[in-house]
């Protein structure tokens, strides 16, 4: 279903704007995804929606418009603007050590090689902070982003990242015996800091991490569709998650487990499951400034901080997955932020827009100079590792993540900007 919105007062070509749809179709018609939603909004009015293909190929259940997704690591933004309420309240400041809340952190202990024996550690140098948990400086590693010995221990000590049936006390302690992957502080390495955020932030309210999240976002911003948990009637909405199967050269369904009820693992690094239209709500309090509707969750200047770099000289030139992500972009609390876009792959539209996607293809963004929203939501299943970046973005099984570019492309395309607004991108 198409519903495209366009009016000059946008400044949107209506034609460029209404090519997109049979663009992405295409990536449905060849089979490399079973289906697409998007959204756009600019100066907080709808341009473009699109729903494309099929949220189940089995069933042949089509997608649309409120279909939910499991988002993934787009939960991380969330995650973070709850963080920095408590900021805001006193409650936590960011040069805190994660072990006023959290004493399984207390003492750990570290890796003089990431990839090396988990035997060979040294002390820490300095405790974790809240900063760096907000921008993954903690040492705290992913199983997928680890290589070496630590790679498995994560595996074996905390289970699947996502979904998981330990408590929330027994997760921590599991963690707590793990080795960081290097000092706090010392570089950005991509991990469990947000679900430890997330847990902190629990601890602090005295309330699970759900409930934090449904009484100081959700609810005030009216993201009716956003949990950590589906109940069984909205399950009909899910759409189901397909990789590429080399067996049979063709896209195969992903079966995952469903939670019977609410439960007490909640990830606040990638555990949501959410809508298109749920998450647009969230971005544009994000770009107006921390409020919306009339109702405030950060000051203007905490969402300055979100969008604002942290990374020194020397964090910018390691990797992310591979990939020389912070060479053009930088990375705040929470966000990351497009600073160069020349020959930038990774970003798109006009400096100073801010994302941070989810593994299964979905992805947003928030562009200030243009007051330009733009929102992909798949379910597609690609390997990850260490070093996995270029076969995420191209590689053999991954061609339908070739269908998010098409996407940004067209809609900054149809972008007719206006005299001053042209003037603040070039100058930017």
């Amino acid at each position: 279903m198409t519903r495209p919105v366009c009016s000059p007062v946008h400044g949107l070509d209506p034609v460029t704007l209404a090519a997109i749809a049979p663009a992405l179709q295409a990536f449905v018609d060849s089979g490399e995804l079973p289906g697409i939603v998007t959204l756009a909004s600019r100066g907080g009015e709808i341009v473009q929606d699109l729903s494309i293909g099929w949220s189940d190929l089995e069933t042949r259940t089509p997608m649309r418009p409120d279909s939910l997704f499991r988002i993934a690591s787009m939960t991380k933004p969330i995650t973070s603007v709850a963080a920095l309420m408590l900021v805001e309240e006193g409650r936590i400041a960011l040069t805190d050590p994660v072990s006023r809340w959290i004493p399984e952190l207390a003492d750990p202990r570290v890796l003089r090689d990431p990839a090396g024996p988990l035997a060979d550690t040294e002390p820490v140098r300095r405790a974790i902070t809240v900063e760096d948990l907000l921008t993954h400086r903690s040492g705290i590693a992913y199983a997928p982003f680890s290589e070496g010995p630590l790679q498995q221990a994560y595996q074996d000590a905390l289970g699947d990242p996502g979904m998981n049936h330990l408590s929330v006390d027994a997760w921590l302690a599991a963690l707590g015996t793990l080795p960081l992957a290097c000092q706090p502080g010392e570089r950005f390495h991509y991990g469990h800091s947000t679900d430890v955020l997330g847990f902190l932030i629990g601890r602090v309210e005295g309330n699970p991490f759900r409930q934090v999240l449904r009484d100081r976002i959700f609810e005030p911003l009216g993201m009716a569709d956003t949990d950590f948990w589906l109940p069984p009637e909205k399950r009909g909405r899910l759409a189901s998650l397909y990789r590429y199967d080399e067996a049979t050269t063709r896209l195969g369904k992903v079966e995952l487990d469903m939670y019977d009820a609410p439960p007490a693992y909640t990830p606040g690094g990638g555990g949501l499951i959410s809508s298109a239209p749920d998450y647009h709500r969230f971005a544009r309090m994000i770009l107006e400034g921390g409020a919306l509707d009339g109702r405030r969750l950060l000051r203007p200047e905490t969402v300055r901080l979100m969008h604002t770099n942290r990374l020194t000289d020397a964090q910018r030139q390691f990797p992310f997955a591979g990939m020389p992500l912070w060479r053009k972009s930088g990375f705040g609390l929470g966000l990351s932020i497009a600073e160069d876009l020349v020959d930038n792959p990774y970003a798109v539209g006009a400096r100073g827009s801010m994302t941070w996607p989810g593994i299964f293809g979905t992805w947003w963004q928030a562009d200030p100079v243009n007051d330009l929203i733009l929102i992909y939501m798949i379910q597609h299943q690609v390997p990850v590792s260490a070093n996995a970046g270029s076969t995420i973005a191209t590689g053999r099984g991954a061609a339908g993540r070739a269908a998010l570019p098409v996407f940004q492309r067209g809609i900054y395309d149809a972008l007719q900007l206006a005299p001053d607004v042209a003037k603040r991108t070039s100058a930017a």
